[in-house]
């Protein structure tokens, strides 16, 4: 691609530090400003689209490459980047919805999470690639055989059961299929669930004893919209499907809501007889000759005995890539984390907020001259507090050409990071990854 060429003519994907790398490096022993805390010891990795032949035609749609830095006992050991070996990157010149059925066909470039002893990376129309520790591929992962579908970029880990839960959707019946892997990682259930439709359901939320689906009118087929052959259906409808962490479809609950659409939550929980759902939620999406519609913090309330649903939004700023501490998933939290839009480049933040639910107050992160991606929350040693950690992200000072891992204070975002891990190669922006701690002895 030619980086001279106008930003008028080049999607935005292709360009400044959305542009992909055509490098796969290896740096060690990482310069380090400020102090990283000793009890870090794990690999931060996050994944995004870096096209294999430098072009794509929308911003989903690029080759993983893995991001990933090695932190221990105060150190930045090393940072890796690689591609995630997959039959698309090995011929990116193949269009990606020519062999869309095949389940291997996967562009690995939306989310990388561990789970029992495994890291994978995941893409949400296929089969998980798994990697090893240093970033290298292994290849494709069906849970010993067991998974016959496709796996959602946005499993969800239990806190206290140690459970996958995930799901997965496809083009053709049955639309939507619900999985439960143990802790251990042994697949127990795969159960479909009735929807009308194929459609483009990105996410879904989970409580303690529930999973909640989000069945809205973003649809598979027809011709393409904003580049991806998805569109907005104003009759479809728009409700949450509520079902029991090992039940069946005939289990599940629909409740109606206002049409919206939702990529990410930011977390759900159980309050007696309501489910509540705090989500980034706009108007709609994919919606052919429409302006952009920015996605804001809403709550929804379900009422499980009545049938009724509250909906309540819950701020106006343009937020997006909510995390809460992982030990929080599912369960009532007071503290989330997101990033609030940068004014002209997409898909970017300019600064990190952190919500108190309870309170209804926020703080926010700066970022000044530089630009980032989502902020993952890492919990410090022996935490007392739901807010007890490190928020980890990667950042791009675009004045200076420079990349860099910041460690924030999650208990204290507002303030100035407590660490720069200096990355001397450039780490183009991404979407999604973990903090993965090294396993202890006798783990």
């Amino acid at each position: 691609m030619d980086h001279e060429e106008s930003e008028s003519t080049t999607p935005f994907w292709l360009t400044g530090n959305w542009a992909p790398t055509q490098v796969e490096a290896t740096a060690t022993s990482l310069e380090v400003e400020g102090r990283l805390p000793p009890e870090l010891d794990g690999r931060y990795l996050r994944v995004g689209p870096n096209p294999a032949n430098g072009s794509s035609p929308h911003a989903l749609l690029g080759d993983g490459m893995i991001h990933g830095v090695r932190l221990c006992g105060g150190r930045a050991d090393w940072y890796r980047n690689r591609y995630v070996r997959t039959p698309h990157q090995a011929n990116p010149s193949s269009h990606y919805f020519e062999k869309f059925a095949e389940l291997d066909n996967s562009l690995a470039n939306t989310h990388v999470v561990g789970h029992a002893g495994r890291i994978l990376a995941l893409e949400e129309a296929h089969l998980p690639y798994e990697v090893d520790a240093n970033l290298e591929t292994v290849g494709p992962y069906d849970f010993g055989g067991r998974l016959a579908g496709s796996m959602t970029a946005h499993p969800k880990i239990c806190p206290e059961t140690g459970e996958l839960l995930f799901f997965g959707y496809a083009l053709s019946p049955p639309y939507l299929t619900y999985s439960r892997v143990s802790r251990d990682g042994v697949l127990l259930q795969s159960e479909p669930i009735t929807v009308k439709a194929a459609t483009f359901m990105h996410d879904f939320n989970v409580t303690r004893n529930f999973v909640i689906f989000m069945d809205l009118p973003a649809l598979w087929g027809g011709s393409l919209t904003d580049g991806l052959p998805i569109h907005w259906s104003e009759d479809y409808g728009a409700r949450l499907g509520v079902m029991p962490r090992d039940g069946t479809d005939a289990d599940v609950r629909w409740f109606d809501i206002e049409p919206c659409y939702v990529f990410h939550p930011m977390n759900a929980y159980e309050s007696g007889d309501e489910i509540v759902l705090d989500v980034c939620r706009s108007e709609y999406k994919f919606k052919a000759g429409a302006p952009q519609s920015k996605p804001r913090l809403h709550r929804w309330s379900i009422d499980t005995r009545s049938g009724n649903v509250k909906e309540t939004p819950l701020d106006d700023r343009a937020i997006e890539f909510p995390r809460v501490p992982d030990d929080r998933v599912g369960r009532h939290y007071r503290y989330g984390y997101a990033f609030e839009f940068d004014d002209e480049i997409p898909l970017v933040a300019k600064r990190y907020v952190k919500f108190d639910m309870q309170n209804g107050t926020s703080v926010a992160h700066d970022l000044g001259g530089r630009l980032g991606g989502e902020a993952v929350f890492v919990p410090a040693s022996g935490a007392s507090a739901e807010d007890d950690g490190y928020l980890l992200a990667f950042t791009r000072d675009l004045s200076a050409q420079k990349s860099e891992l910041i460690v924030l204070d999650a208990s204290q975002p507002e303030r100035d990071a407590i660490a720069r891990v200096q990355i001397p190669e450039r780490v183009p922006f991404g979407f999604h990854g973990s903090w993965i701690p090294d396993a202890k002895e006798g783990e």
